[in-house]
């Protein structure tokens, strides 16, 4: 008896152990940036082709999408800080920066469009000291200005064809971009950047992280 204690003890610290290492390694380089199984099975459930606003070619929906992926592709750490540029400049970021810099790379400068829409209708959000340096950097601001100035589309993942890559989701309390790549039951992968122990940017997760209170597309 006393040995098979003793055998639980050791299996189960060395499984808090390794756990453990793993936090640290979470913690230190951050998720993973490996892309995850594409199930898509239709052609029209790819990346959304409406506009192209910095006129190069590549709609922008792509561009939102090509270029989220490319700021993720800079691992960076979880930590909300304050930029006299807006932009995180120093490896750092939060979830609302993931949308930032995918539609930056398609050419919507939210840290612009917001500030003007914030003056433009300042009844419409609960900003009561407007800070263009921060304010398109917070999830409840930035649903407001999609909700004005975006396409808005189904919350409900039942609707599949509603949902492509480079479309914008609004949680309650959170947001990211909607990949290209699906899993087994068809709902698109989610790119975000929720914490510093999060296992990947691009993952499994547009189900499951929260209530989805809006769906948006630039156009």
């Amino acid at each position: 008896m006393r040995r098979c204690v003793k055998r639980f003890g050791l299996g189960a610290g060395t499984l808090l152990c390794v756990a453990s290492i793993f936090c640290v390694y979470l913690y230190v380089f951050g998720p993973s940036i490996e892309r995850p199984c594409d199930y898509s099975v239709e052609v029209d459930e790819g990346v959304n082709d409406y506009g192209d606003a910095d006129g190069d070619g590549v709609p922008d929906g792509a561009d939102i999408l090509n270029s989220a992926l490319t700021y993720i592709a800079e691992r960076p750490m979880y930590e909300s800080r304050y930029y006299s540029k807006g932009y995180p400049d120093d490896g750092f970021g939060v979830c609302t920066d993931v949308v930032a810099f995918g539609c930056l790379g398609a050419g919507f400068d939210l840290r612009e469009l917001v500030s003007d829409d914030i003056k433009c209708a300042p009844e419409e959000y609960s900003v009561f000291t407007p800070d263009k340096n921060i304010d398109f950097r917070r999830v409840r601001v930035l649903e407001t200005f999609f909700e004005r100035n975006a396409l808005s589309l189904s919350c409900e993942l039942e609707d599949e064809g509603q949902w492509q890559g480079g479309d914008i989701v609004v949680f309650e309390n959170h947001i990211g971009i909607v990949s290209d790549r699906r899993n087994a039951q068809g709902i698109p992968y989610l790119i975000h950047h929720a914490s510093r122990l999060q296992l990947a940017y691009e993952e499994d997760a547009l189900g499951r992280s929260g209530t989805i209170v809006g769906h948006y597309r630039m156009t």
